[in-house]
């Protein structure tokens, strides 16, 4: 079973975690998280090396630990191995889209079809743990009673729902070709490490795929985007968390799921990811804040850009290690 590893935030004067941040906060800068469970317990001395401490054995992990304005850099200090393929979540992930994104989006769509119809803040952050914008519409509506306008029929109102997510997408990819929603931070510098030694780059998301493939392309240009394998949609038949959109991706990609690291940022992006036999880093965004992430092989707040970096494509490497399992 994989161990998990949470790498909070520090504050180096103090040790101690900054408060939760608001969920815009992601937009423009990593803020620490105070994980309410550690599965280990991180020590640090003097020299290179974290020491996780454990009900058996001390373990040393190769890492090299800095701190940095109250941040911990992970980074393998002599990589044995990388990863094959290096998985990307998109939405809350690449971009922290769903607040100021996809929620407007749906609820744009929702008020030019007089649906009477508005998802707040709280509710959407429910209805995402339903994977799929399609799925999530049916899942509300059969719970709360269909709209007016709606058809009465089943096949109808797959149509139905399938028209309203078309201009749900139309209205988020405008928001996306306007740059209004930037990329997290680190998410570039990881990819362009990746790229640059061979690692093979995707983007596996259950959005639609024209809204993925504008936030790769507008948000990480032209050049990467040629780079990188989109798997999005209703390429799968189920979307998370069942697994069959990464298990595609690394049948597609020709890697084994054991040499792949997934990036993820819920617990149902989790729960895929493990359950196609990945390894999974998860950083948290402003709606998953408080899921249960027991599963992941490591947990930080973000990835981030230096002099804030959390982690880099050594540390995912070093994943792939026997001393990351118990």
């Amino acid at each position: 079973m994989a161990s998990t590893v949470i790498y909070p935030s520090l504050n180096a004067s103090s040790h101690s975690s900054s408060p939760t941040p608001s969920s815009s906060s992601h937009t423009k800068n990593c803020s620490a998280y105070s994980p309410r469970r550690h599965v280990r317990t991180l020590s640090y001395s003097s020299t290179l090396g974290t020491r996780l401490s454990t009900n058996r054995a001390s373990r040393t992990i190769p890492t090299s630990t800095s701190y940095r304005r109250g941040s911990i850099t992970c980074s393998a200090s002599s990589p044995s191995a990388l990863p094959s393929a290096l998985l990307f979540d998109c939405d809350g992930v690449l971009v922290d889209t769903e607040k100021d994104g996809h929620r407007i989006s749906f609820n744009d769509t929702f008020a030019e079809k007089e649906l009477r119809t508005t998802w707040d803040v709280d509710l959407y952050g429910e209805l995402l743990k339903i994977g799929g914008g399609k799925e999530r519409m049916t899942a509300y509506f059969n719970k709360t009673g269909w709209p007016e306008k709606a058809p009465k029929s089943e096949e109808e109102r797959k149509q139905f729902i399938a028209s309203l997510h078309k201009r749900k997408t139309e209205l988020f990819m405008a928001l996306i070709e306007k740059k209004l929603l930037p990329l997290r931070p680190g998410v570039a510098k990881l990819i362009d490490q990746a790229l640059s030694k061979g690692v093979k780059v995707a983007v596996c998301s259950t959005s639609n795929e024209k809204a993925v493939s504008a936030i790769v392309s507008c948000l990480l240009g032209p050049d990467r985007a040629e780079k990188i394998r989109i798997f999005a949609g209703d390429v799968v038949p189920r979307k998370k968390p069942d697994p069959a959109i990464y298990v595609l991706a690394a049948t597609t990609l020709g890697v084994e799921p054991s040499s792949c690291v997934v990036v993820e940022d819920s617990a149902i992006g989790l729960a895929a990811a493990k359950a196609a036999g990945m390894k999974c880093i998860v950083t948290k965004s402003g709606y998953t804040a408080e899921e249960d992430f027991v599963n992941a092989d490591a947990v930080f707040d973000c990835i981030g850009d230096p002099p804030e970096e959390r982690f880099d494509l050594a540390f995912c490497g070093s994943l792939l290690e026997k001393q990351f399992v118990s």
